[in-house]
């Protein structure tokens, strides 16, 4: 049984919306703009998850859960006009709540890592979790992308909208103040993801957000993004320790293997890199400097012609390939996940910022608000 629900929107989105549960497998992608629900799986204690499915004038499909803010799958065409799913990620909440390597998921409160999983702030120290070696990673042991967000459809001129709502207790994973968070995602007729971040606080505390999606534009499963070609528009980087903690220092990316101020395949420098596992993990320095919409990068996939270009407001991006996937994790079509079937684009501030004064701050007071836009905008060539 099909059943339509009526939403009450704000005033700025003027049009009702129709929502219907039903099932999305063999399901086919519809021209019309639209935004339909179904039951995604139930929590532990028993609340029920949702799946969000938004669909452009163009056939644009994207699934978003509202745990962890999840985009589940993001179908877009190649030159011929076929569509792929262009992300990483399961069919099922239940895989997701076995574990995951934080795919498509919202990161916070703080996302990256914060050296030795302490801080100072106004003559206080706070410890937080230790969940990455000796540092904290992503939020903590439970971050945004654990939890259940309170969603809504909205039907706005841009194109199909979900916003998600959370309010982080004041303690919450150990970082002080009652942070009220919304996240945006927009699928834009314009054939883009948006991603729209606002946060207040009652108390000064840091905050960095941001979308982990992980893309193989021939489509998840399909096999390494080693060929994908990327270009950064980034000419500096922050030199990390062993550990992945910056050193404080801000360097030029020319003539070490992160310049991708030229497009260059992801893998061509692998052999000169000095990482184990292999791969790339490192936050680069957007030449716009954060602060206004500006491109970011720009990723093809030379066998589909697929085009992504990711436009943000923040001033880092960080670039990780995958390096940990091991085949332990399968996928939507049933393929395992092996090292490098993925990269993601993680606009975002800098490592460590809470800890590294040289850095933009991430330091959120009561009275101001925090505000990131990112985007991604497919196209085929």
């Amino acid at each position: 049984m099909i059943r339509s629900l009526r939403l009450l929107l704000p005033a700025a989105a003027m049009l009702p919306l129709a929502l219907a549960a039903l099932p999305l497998a063999g399901r086919a992608a519809s021209t019309d703009p639209a935004i339909r629900r179904s039951t995604f799986g139930r929590l532990p204690d028993g609340r029920t998850a949702s799946l969000y499915t938004l669909t452009n004038r163009h056939g644009l499909v994207a699934r978003i859960t509202n745990y962890g803010g999840i985009v589940t799958e993001l179908h877009v065409p190649d030159r011929n006009g076929k569509k792929a799913d262009v992300v990483l990620g399961f069919r099922d909440l239940a895989s997701y709540l076995r574990g995951h390597p934080y795919f498509g998921c919202i990161v916070g409160r703080v996302a990256n890592r914060i050296a030795r999983g302490q801080f100072t702030l106004n003559g206080k120290r706070y410890v937080l979790a230790r969940n990455n070696g000796p540092h904290h990673l992503h939020g903590g042991r439970k971050g945004f992308d654990k939890v259940l967000w309170q969603a809504r459809a909205l039907d706005t001129a841009s194109g199909p909208a979900l916003e998600l709502r959370y309010t982080s207790p004041d303690g919450e994973e150990g970082y002080p103040g009652t942070l009220h968070v919304t996240v945006v995602y927009t699928l834009t007729h314009a054939n883009e993801l948006r991603c729209d971040y606002r946060a207040t606080t009652d108390r000064d505390t840091p905050v960095n957000l941001t979308h982990h999606g992980y893309f193989n534009l021939e489509g998840e499963g399909t096999g390494s993004i080693k060929q994908h070609v990327l270009q950064l528009w980034a000419s500096r980087y922050t030199p990390t320790d062993r550990t992945l903690i910056p050193t404080g220092k801000i360097a030029p990316v020319r003539g070490t293997p992160l310049d991708f101020t030229r497009a260059t395949a992801i893998g061509a420098r692998f052999p000169q890199l000095r990482t184990d596992p292999v791969g790339y993990d490192h936050n680069f320095v957007l030449d716009s400097g954060g602060g206004r919409l500006a491109l970011a990068a720009r990723l093809i996939d030379p066998k589909s012609g697929r085009q992504m270009d990711l436009l943000t407001t923040e001033p880092g991006l960080q670039l990780y390939t995958g390096n940990f996937l091991d085949g332990t994790l399968v996928g939507k079509a049933g393929v395992p996940y092996l090292q490098h079937y993925g990269v993601c684009l993680e606009a975002q501030h800098f490592p460590d910022s809470v800890n590294q004064p040289n850095f933009p701050s991430i330091i959120l007071r009561p009275g101001s608000v925090y505000r990131q836009t990112t985007v991604h905008r497919f196209r085929a060539r």
